[in-house]
């Protein structure tokens, strides 16, 4: 179960970084090749290539936010973990809207660089100018990618509570096999630095402890009170 867990956290947030990852990688591609009527540019030029970042600006700020979500996710404790799959279902949704509107819209796309070219404004103005607009596969691809983190992010919802727990949101002691606590490696860490900082071997072994402690102590007041008399005795025959 926790294999299967782990797995499920892995591809889900590997999903988000491949759709985000697509999203911007197609918005740095040319979408589309629109051809414009004689004599409507102002140079020699009838046909203008129109990048992702003129038809869709606002792509890569949303594929960014999908790297950074990613990310948080890896670190995340279980109820953030929800919040931020319902945000990377709405980023990609955004996503495929911001492409959408492009595939639906190709002249008003290239409006922007259209304008840009020939110096005329105006959605009708320009629409007269734009003769024909041929679509790459670049919105299509922003589409899918938009598509893979929604599906990611619904994933993340659904699964988010069966993922393992990291050490920092799991509460509680880890046991040894004897029942023991186990003593965490950064306090192993500090205790050998404290034992240096004494002068002692921190990779010795501790003396075994022995139990004939209060034997000892009972054995040591025995041999002092059988001591006292002859040492009084001596002290005796000494002052007379």
């Amino acid at each position: 179960m926790i294999v299967h867990a782990r797995r499920v956290k892995l591809l889900a947030i590997l999903g988000i970084l491949v759709g985000s990852g697509l999203a911007l990688l197609a918005w740095s591609q040319a979408w589309y090749s629109a051809t414009l009527v004689d004599g409507a540019a102002t140079g020699s030029a009838t046909t203008l290539e129109v990048s992702g970042q003129s038809a869709s600006p606002a792509l890569s700020a949303l594929a960014l936010a999908g790297f950074a979500l990613a990310g948080a996710l890896t670190i995340a404790g279980p109820v953030i973990r929800v919040v931020l799959g319902l945000l990377a279902a709405l980023l990609g949704g955004c996503v495929v809207l911001a492409a959408s509107i492009t595939i639906s819209g190709p002249v008003a796309a290239v409006s922007s660089a259209v304008a840009e070219a020939t110096g005329v404004a105006g959605a009708e103005s320009i629409a007269g100018l734009v003769a024909d607009v041929v679509a790459s596969p670049w919105p299509t691809i922003a589409v899918i990618g938009g598509v893979i983190v929604v599906l990611a992010g619904v994933t993340v919802v659904v699964t988010a509570r069966a993922w393992p727990t990291s050490r920092r949101y799991g509460g509680g002691v880890r046991m040894t096999a004897d029942g023991d606590a186990a003593v965490p490696a950064s306090d192993r860490a500090v205790d050998a630095w404290d034992d240096l900082s004494r002068g002692d071997d921190p990779t010795e072994s501790p003396a075994p402890a022995t139990d004939d402690g209060p034997d000892r102590a009972a054995d040591v007041a025995h041999d002092a009170a059988s001591d006292g008399p002859a040492d009084g005795d001596e002290r005796a025959g000494t002052t007379r």
